[in-house]
C-alpha cells in the first residue's frame, strides 16, 4: 500500500514538473513572439519617419532614418521593404549635407555707410593653411565686396606676411582645374594686407560655376604661393546684381 502511494506521489509530482516545463517554455514563446512584435512595431515608426522625409524630399533626414532603420532592424520587413530605394536616398541626403556645409563656409555681411548706402561682402576662408613666410600656415580670405562709394571689387587678404605686386602682377586662378591667368594689383598702403583682383566680374563668374578654386599668388618673401577655396557654396542671392 505504501508503495502504490509513493508511487502515485512521484506521478503527480513528474505530471506537474512536465506541466511546470510546458508553461515556462510557453511563456518564452509568447515573450519572443512579443518582443518580435515589438521590434517590428518600433521598425515600422521608423519606415514611417523615413517614408515622411523622402516624400518632403529632405533627403538628409530621410538618410538619417534609413540608415538607424538598417543598423538596428536589419531583418525587419520594413527595413527589407526600405532597401530598394535606400541607395537612391541615401546618395541624395549625402549631397544635401555636403552642399549645406559648403554654404556654410562662406560668410555673408552687410554694413550702413556713414555716406549712405549699403555694404555687402560675401568672404570665404582658403580650405587649407598656406606657410607663408617658412613659420607656419595661416588661412587666406577671398572677399567679395560691393560698396556704395567704392564699388565693387575682389581681394585676397593674408593674415600674415604680404604680397609682391608692385606696379600690378598677375594671379593664376585654376577652377575645376582649368587654369587663367589674371591681372591683380596691391594697394600702395600698409594699413591691409590685400591685393585686388581687377576683373572682379570674371573672378566671380568663373567661382560661380566651380567647386573647388586654387589661386596662385606671388608673396613678398620670393615665389608664388597657392590658396585652395572650396567655392560651390557661394549664393548669389545674397550680392544683388552680381549674378
Amino acid at each position: 500500500m505504501k508503495w502504490i502511494t509513493l508511487s502515485l506521489a512521484l506521478s503527480l509530482a513528474c505530471a506537474l514538473a512536465l506541466t511546470s516545463c510546458g508553461d515556462r517554455e510557453a511563456e518564452q514563446r509568447a515573450a519572443a513572439l512579443a518582443q518580435a512584435e515589438a521590434r517590428e512595431e518600433a521598425a515600422a515608426a521608423l519606415a514611417r519617419e523615413y517614408d515622411g522625409a523622402a516624400t518632403a524630399q529632405n533627403w538628409d533626414l530621410a538618410r538619417v532614418h534609413g540608415a538607424a532603420l538598417l543598423a538596428q532592424y536589419p531583418d525587419s520587413r520594413a527595413a527589407q521593404a526600405m532597401k530598394a530605394g535606400y541607395d537612391e536616398v541615401k546618395a541624395k541626403g549625402e549631397a544635401a549635407r555636403e552642399r549645406r556645409r559648403l554654404e556654410g563656409l562662406w560668410n555673408y555681411a552687410q554694413s550702413p555707410q556713414p555716406k549712405g548706402g549699403v555694404q555687402r561682402s560675401a568672404t570665404l576662408y582658403s580650405r587649407d593653411r598656406v606657410d607663408l613666410e617658412g613659420k607656419g600656415g595661416s588661412q587666406v580670405q577671398l572677399v567679395f565686396r560691393d560698396h556704395p562709394e567704392w564699388k565693387r571689387s575682389a581681394y585676397l587678404v593674408l593674415q600674415a606676411s604680404d604680397f609682391r605686386c608692385p606696379g600690378g602682377c598677375k594671379v593664376k586662378v585654376t577652377a575645376d582645374g582649368k587654369p587663367r591667368s589674371m591681372d591683380a594689383w596691391r594697394p600702395d598702403t600698409d594699413e591691409a594686407i590685400a591685393m585686388f583682383i581687377t576683373d572682379q566680374k570674371a573672378l566671380w563668374k568663373l567661382l560661380r560655376k566651380a567647386g573647388v578654386a586654387e589661386i596662385e599668388f606671388p608673396v613678398k618673401g620670393g615665389g608664388t604661393r597657392t590658396a585652395v577655396f572650396e567655392t560651390g557654396g557661394l549664393d548669389g542671392s545674397q550680392m544683388p546684381g552680381w549674378d
